[in-house]
């Protein structure tokens, strides 16, 4: 609250010097913030060819938030679980090989500080009471639609700022992609089943990227044995050897692809993709902080269902949470290689049916 002064004292003058020192203090941060997150001439993001790669932080304009980036290699893997691996399920195979071209992937899943950014329409908030005006790349993400307001706290209670973001459709991830690529200038979008599972492996090919033994998951992963049944914050645990946090355990996450239990037989060779055409089931991976070990495994799949809207009392429900997968979020990828518009609407961005939120009709 500012102070209200209702005549003239040496108490007046100490709350006004108070009030113009933590004007100051805003106005300088967020002119820093400003500078540093419209600073589009990243060098370590820049790469021509996957040797010259390296990790980078992606700085989100008006804040302070980063987004930190880590180079995955290109290579052939293969995919699923073999016939022997315990607690395997039929969707899991056939193994088989896979390309995948080299990408950078979020080291650790979205956070809520860097989630309600793009929610919450902190960067315009900011700009407004500081009175600055939108660059382009300001514009552009302005002009990608933002959630509606959520019926209730979607953290339940659970922690926000380095938590998970948590209880987002997949819509809603791939919108926030979509924010987060004009805002930046930079292309980025959610990964594919495969890319996902082939970053997970990191090279290994063991039920978990650390080895077979569940009991080790302690180590590296919140789930249903240590969790407390609440997420934790990101990066408590060790990475996997790609330097990836939280792949295993922490919340599920969101990939592009249409869950099909048969899809391995039939699956491409190379960057393959279910691209959607129905809004249930879609693929997360991983598990998360309420699953138990089997379904924490590196080619373990789960498919979403209409359950997960179970208590949205809103009529019709929304296209933005699910309201009943508290441990569900995602986390971004970029390709080395940015697909042409062409690629990106035929294949990468391409998902079915559109999904339109009432309040925008």
């Amino acid at each position: 609250m500012f102070p209200k002064f209702s005549k003239f004292s040496s108490h007046n003058f100490y709350s006004l010097a108070c009030l113009l020192v933590y004007l100051c203090a805003l106005a300088f941060n967020f002119i820093c913030c400003t500078a540093i997150g419209e600073t589009s001439n990243l060098p370590d993001a820049t790469a021509s060819n996957e040797s010259e790669m390296k990790p980078y932080a992606e700085v989100i304009a008006q804040t302070e938030v980063k987004i930190e980036m880590v180079p995955i290699p290109g290579g052939t893997f293969l995919m699923g679980s073999p016939a022997t691996e315990n607690n395997r399920e039929e969707d899991e195979g056939p193994q088989h090989e896979v390309d995948i071209n080299p990408f950078w992937m979020g080291k650790y899943e979205i956070t809520w500080d860097a989630y309600e950014i793009w929610g919450d329409e902190l960067d315009i908030l900011r700009r407004k009471i500081m009175g600055k005006r939108p660059t382009d790349r300001d514009a552009a993400a302005d002009a990608v639609t933002r959630p509606t307001e959520p019926y209730t706290d979607m953290s339940f209670g659970m922690g926000k700022g380095r938590f998970p973001a948590i209880s987002m459709t997949q819509h809603a991830a791939r919108t926030y992609c979509r924010w987060l690529s004009a805002k930046t200038g930079r292309y980025y979008r959610l990964p594919t089943e495969a890319e996902w599972e082939y970053a997970c492996r990191a090279g290994t090919q063991t039920a978990y990227y650390f080895g077979d033994d569940p009991a080790e998951l302690d180590n590296y992963a919140w789930f249903e044995s240590n969790s407390d049944e609440t997420s934790h914050k990101v990066g408590l645990k060790l990475p996997n050897p790609w330097g990836l946090y939280d792949m295993h355990g922490g919340v599920s996450e969101w990939v592009l692809d249409q869950y099909l239990p048969d899809y391995y037989s039939t699956q491409a060779a190379n960057n393959p993709l279910a691209i959607p055409t129905e809004l249930y089931p879609r693929v997360t991976r991983g598990g998360g902080w309420d699953d138990e070990a089997p379904l924490l495994r590196s080619a373990a799949r789960r498919g979403s269902s209409e359950d997960w809207k179970e208590q949205d009392p809103q009529i019709p429900q929304s296209i933005w949470y699910h309201t009943d997968a508290q441990s569900l979020g995602f986390r971004v990828v970029r390709p080395l290689v940015e697909p042409s518009e062409e690629e990106k609407a035929t294949k990468w961005e391409k998902t079915e049916p559109e999904q339109k939120d009432p309040d925008d009709e």
